[in-house]
This record gives C-alpha cells, sequence and structure tokens, in this order.
C-alpha cells in the first residue's frame, strides 16, 4: 500500500496504491489522518489504483469519515471498480461513504 497525500485547494487528496488489508489498513489511515489538519479539511481518497480492500479497510475508511464529520468537513471517496467496488456495494458502505466515478467529480463535491 502506498498513500500520496496531496492538496486541491483546500481539499486533501489521498491517492491510494495497491491492497487495503489487514497488513496496510492502519498504516493507510495513518497516512490520511495525519495529513488532516487540526479543525478539519474536507478529503478525497481516490482508490482507482486501489486493487484490494478488506473488512480491516473499510473500518478505516469509516475511522477517517467519522473523524471528518465530528469536524464538519467532508469526506468521499472515488475512482471504485471491480472488486472494489463490489466489496463496497455487498458491505453497504457505497449507502454510508459518499462515492464518485471520478477525482474531478469528487473535488468538485468537497469544494462545494
Amino acid at each position: 500500500m502506498d498513500a500520496k497525500i496531496s492538496k486541491v485547494g483546500n481539499v486533501l487528496v489521498a491517492e491510494i496504491e495497491g491492497r487495503i488489508d489487514g497488513v496496510t489498513a492502519r498504516e493507510f489511515e495513518d497516512a490520511v489522518t495525519s495529513a488532516i489538519p487540526d479543525g478539519g479539511s474536507p478529503v478525497v481518497c481516490d482508490l482507482s489504483s486501489v486493487s484490494y480492500v478488506s473488512s480491516a479497510g473499510l473500518r478505516s475508511i469509516l475511522v477517517i469519515a467519522k473523524r471528518l464529520s465530528k469536524a464538519d468537513a467532508s469526506f468521499s471517496i472515488c475512482g471504485l471498480s471491480g472488486s472494489v467496488a463490489e466489496v463496497f456495494r455487498v458491505s453497504g458502505f457505497d449507502k454510508i461513504i459518499k462515492a464518485h466515478a471520478s477525482r474531478e467529480d469528487a473535488l468538485a463535491d468537497a469544494k462545494g
């Protein structure tokens, strides 16, 4: 798992690559949460280069989303495809985490 964190305006973009599983979920969670400034910031997680998400990965995504919700900051994901999209659908996460087809759509929504 590799996480590249950047800013587009006031939006934090986390571009994730590889697998988010029991081994890497904590690393993923720490990479994203440590980049969030005090007071929060909108966050977009680009998962287009993620090949697998386990239940531990889903938990980390939920932890990040809840932290941002408490700071009144938006959280969304983009780039879901294949088995990763299926995991989100089957788990019901597609109903609780805002998902966008593209990074551009996610950024437009995050910027309000």
